[in-house]
């Protein structure tokens, strides 16, 4: 894989835990070939440029997880719109709630796809991406998705956030197998010194295995680890911090959904157990953690959160303020949204190089195979896709982190293009 995020394998962790997500089945090479090379080609003579943006806006996880990239995209194409489109035209997004389902999302490809015929597939973010095979067949780029499946590293023409190393033949990483590295536990083992990490999960499949992970990758850092469990249906999370304290744990980690979190930070404040860090991941980056863990103020106040992205605070950068007066009507803010802003920007880069031959799909597609390192403007860590034969041992990875401070709120914690480290890539099974 590329430089898929820990925050993106958390979320896709805690998303699992009640419906499981698919991660597409194997197509032989000939179902990649298409009839129509260029797809629908719109004229250049002011038309519309079609987009399209599925959600799993309405879904058994929560009706506010999966919405931040669509609203970050959206606000985007606004603003782009607003001065004047790409050469004159604007882009028409057309959105597609998926309903959190294989089925809905087969339907929503169907219609942007097929019957709206957009041009490219922005911000994608789907539960369960069932339909990534027939994007990839239409050859219909999808650019800047969340990697919350295993599609962004299974299928040509599906560009994810992070970027990948996997050759994208329609095997999912290498032989079926997906490889991490362990750069956010060197981070706070060389700029902290932790030496003891927790690492909490439910009594679920899924979130058991990505707690093993974690755990794996803890141990190759070095780290003693503390295991703690609790129960799915009736999780004590209050013993669960209670032997973390006992423990001395300098670090939390979890494999566990939002409102678990929230009452394990509960937990952790009622038995007086305070870390150096409680690690969340990208998905919980948001503007509302004074409100999500109001009745928990010493753990609020050790939360961390480490990505592939510019802190959507860290004002003092001229895109992040950019994105901020675009999306200043909104109710909050996160880094989900941010990451949107960024795909949306991406697909406005490739339909620009191309307008002068005609935004089409085949056009926009070339772009993204034959772009490297996009950034957004200094918003993303560069992305690269690289198609690797073999997999690699170790890689020089960097990350965006930040702590949450009340009254300050994120707090970026270094230069994400220099807290960098060269680590181990851990293999695992999506």
């Amino acid at each position: 894989m590329g430089r898929r995020s820990r925050g993106a394998e958390a979320a896709v962790a805690v998303m699992v835990l009640a419906l499981g997500t698919a991660c597409g089945s194997r197509l032989p090479e000939s179902d990649f070939e298409h009839r129509d090379r260029d797809g629908p080609s719109r004229p250049a003579d002011g038309t519309a440029i079609r987009v399209g943006i599925i959600t799993s806006a309405t879904s058994p996880v929560g009706g506010n997880a999966f919405i931040g990239p669509r609203d970050g995209a959206r606000a985007w194409f606004d603003r782009l719109n607003a001065r004047g489109g790409i050469d004159g035209r604007r882009v028409e997004v057309r959105l597609c709630d998926d309903g959190g389902s294989g089925v809905g999302n087969n339907e929503c490809v169907h219609r942007l796809v097929d019957e709206d015929e957009v041009v490219a597939l922005v911000a994608t973010t789907a539960l369960d991406y069932a339909g990534a095979p027939r994007v990839s067949r239409a050859r219909v780029p999808d650019i800047g998705g969340q990697p919350i499946g295993a599609a962004y590293d299974t299928y040509p023409h599906l560009y994810g956030i992070y970027g990948s190393l996997a050759p994208r033949d329609g095997t999912t990483g290498w032989d079926g197998v997906q490889y991490g590295g362990t750069e956010v536990y060197r981070y706070f083992k060389r700029e902290h010194g932790a030496r003891t990490a927790a690492v909490v999960s439910y009594n679920q499949p899924a979130s058991a295995a990505y707690a093993r992970l974690v755990e794996r990758g803890l141990k190759a850092e070095g780290y003693k680890v503390v295991t703690e469990q609790v129960d799915f249906a009736l999780p004590n999370f209050r013993a669960a911090a209670a032997d973390l304290k006992e423990q001395g744990a300098d670090l939390v980690f979890d494999a566990i959904d939002g409102h678990g979190n929230a009452r394990l930070c509960e937990a952790m404040d009622d038995v007086g157990a305070d870390v150096t860090a409680k690690v969340t991941n990208v998905q919980n980056w948001t503007s509302t953690v004074a409100e999500d863990y109001k009745d928990a103020p010493r753990c609020r106040n050790a939360l961390w959160a480490t990505g592939s992205s510019r802190n959507f605070e860290d004002t003092g950068h001229p895109a992040v303020r950019e994105f901020r007066d675009a999306t200043k009507k909104l109710p909050a803010r996160s880094q989900w949204q941010l990451e949107g802003w960024a795909a949306a920007r991406w697909f406005t880069d490739a339909a620009k190089a191309c307008a002068a031959r005609g935004v089409t799909r085949a056009c926009v597609d070339d772009h993204m195979n034959r772009g490297q390192g996009f950034t957004a403007g200094g918003l993303l860590l560069p992305v690269m896709f690289e198609r690797l034969p073999e997999p690699p041992k170790t890689r020089r990875t960097c990350l965006s982190v930040a702590r949450w401070e009340d009254g300050e709120g994120w707090v970026s914690q270094g230069d994400m293009n220099r807290t960098c480290f060269e680590v181990p890539q851990l293999p695992y099974r999506p």
